[in-house]
């Protein structure tokens, strides 16, 4: 069964039992778990495959709950009641007046906002005095040994980036509950996305500013084999004073993968910023993330992902098959070469971006100081080619190698069938558009001119001797006798 067809059609014994065993990959996994949310009859069938009856119940659970590992969004699109509410129910209780519950060794003073894998925490460390932000994985999650092992393996790995464009964590911790909780700076803050919410599209300098901060934290996290797999403006933190972009939320989503718990339509990541290849479920490696920053970077110029749909699928399908909307489209006033290094982080092949973090971040370095400083040049990835300005100029070399012999032929058939100046009459003669003035004729100066004429003409006659005299001699009378 495709996964097309399981949107419309039940299915087989064969595709739940290997959803039971998590042998399906993360987009027929959606699939099933948004027909199992809306088909009683397939989640009892699900429930009679399973040969365990808890295991079972725990599979159908995972697989409908509505839970807060649902969708990753920004900390201030949610209410924080409902959210104290809940954090209650696995807090220590606390003799702080000023705390809503205690968790390990950090007294909990607010609820901040919720994430991809679980809840945010505003807590106080009071051995040192200090305030600090506390993530903790969502409960239903920590049920599942493979979600709390990759959360903590990726969570120790993470505490190891040293780099002040990645939110740093200072521990990774487990409450009595046996939740695992990541200790984290407290910094007043705003996401990318909010920023973009408020304002809509940033300035150019902007863009670059941030995007160079965003390169060289996935290049310091690279460097370490952390694959980031959920880059996307709710997890670039701005932070507030000072202009420095922070990456926060590293290897959280790989765990949330893992888990294979996510909610109807919805796997591990943004689907708006997912590469083509995480969107078809095959492995991944660093350029995974160079597509998603292209993705951000695209956002930040235009204000919409370059991907969009009415549904998760939608926007896989569009990530796997179709070619973004050009950027000049969306942003007529972007520069070329900004949408050249978008498209080249784009490309549906992996093999066809750029090949590390630190290439794009010398790239946008170097394009932040050709805006700063018009006068600057370009890197040579981001200009026009050499060869398309080869191809203009030899086409319009032979263009005029070309017309040349038309030129010639015209050129030669008018001098050669043009009549001769005698030829021309002089009402076909053309008149100078500038004539020449000329004072007018005096009437007697003509007629002394046409008597001059005559008079020559009959001196030729009379010196001639063939010439026949115009006139006869009168006879005399009385002569003849």
């Amino acid at each position: 069964m495709t996964r097309q067809s399981l949107k419309h059609d039940h299915p087989d014994d064969e595709v739940l039992a290997a959803s039971i065993h998590g042998d399906v990959d993360d987009v027929l996994e959606s699939v099933l778990i948004s027909h199992l949310d809306q088909c009683p009859a397939c989640c009892d069938r699900l429930q009679h495959l399973a040969a365990d009856p808890t295991s079972c119940e725990r599979i159908t659970q995972s697989l409908s709950r509505e839970c807060l590992a649902a969708r990753s969004t920004d900390f201030a699109d949610h209410g924080t009641g409902n959210l104290a509410d809940f954090a209650v129910t696995f807090l220590q209780p606390s003799d702080h007046p000023d705390a809503i519950g205690r968790l390990g060794d950090y007294e909990v003073l607010s609820v901040i906002g919720q994430g991809g894998m679980g809840i945010v925490l505003k807590g106080f460390q009071v051995e040192l005095n200090r305030p600090v932000a506390l993530k903790v994985m969502s409960p239903h999650l920590a049920t599942l040994a493979i979600a709390r092992q990759r959360f903590m393996r990726e969570a120790l790995a993470t505490a190891a980036i040293v780099h002040p464009n990645v939110m740093p964590i200072l521990s990774v911790s487990e409450s009595s509950a046996r939740l695992p909780f990541l200790v984290m700076p407290f910094v007043a803050c705003h996401s990318l996305q909010q920023r973009l919410a408020a304002d809509g599209p940033l300035p150019m300098e902007e863009c670059l500013r941030i995007g160079v901060q965003v390169s060289a934290g996935l290049s310091a996290a690279h460097k370490q084999g952390l694959v980031h797999r959920d880059v996307k403006p709710a997890n670039i933190l701005l932070e507030r004073g000072i202009e420095r972009a922070m990456l926060t939320d590293f290897g959280l989503a790989r765990a949330a993968d893992d888990a294979s718990v996510t909610r109807s339509g919805v796997i591990a990541g943004t689907p708006g910023y997912m590469s083509p290849e995480q969107a078809r479920g095959e492995p991944i490696d660093a350029r995974s993330d160079l597509f998603s920053l292209g993705s951000v970077l695209y956002a930040m110029a235009s204000g919409v992902a370059p991907f969009r749909g009415e549904t998760s699928y939608g926007i896989l399908r569009k990530i796997t098959d179709h070619s973004h909307r050009p950027l000049h489209m969306t942003a007529p006033s972007i520069p070329g070469w900004y949408e050249t290094l978008v498209d080249r982080l784009l490309c549906k092949d992996a093999v066809d971006r750029f090949a590390s973090a630190n290439q794009v971040q010398s790239l946008l370095e170097s394009c932040l100081v050709h805006v700063q400083q018009p006068g600057a040049d370009l890197p040579p990835e981001l200009k026009p080619r050499k060869r398309k300005r080869r191809l203009v100029i030899v086409c319009g070399f032979l263009l005029a190698v070309l017309c040349l012999p038309v030129i010639v032929w015209v050129a030669y058939s008018q001098l050669r069938y043009a009549p001769p100046p005698d030829a021309i009459s002089d009402a076909e003669r053309p008149v100078p558009s500038n004539p020449i003035w000329t004072a007018p004729v005096d009437p007697i100066d003509e007629d002394l001119r046409s008597l001059s004429d005559e008079i020559d003409a009959l001196s030729q006659r009379v010196s001639s001797p063939s010439a026949e005299v115009p006139f006869s001699v009168p006879e005399v009378e009385g002569e003849s006798r």
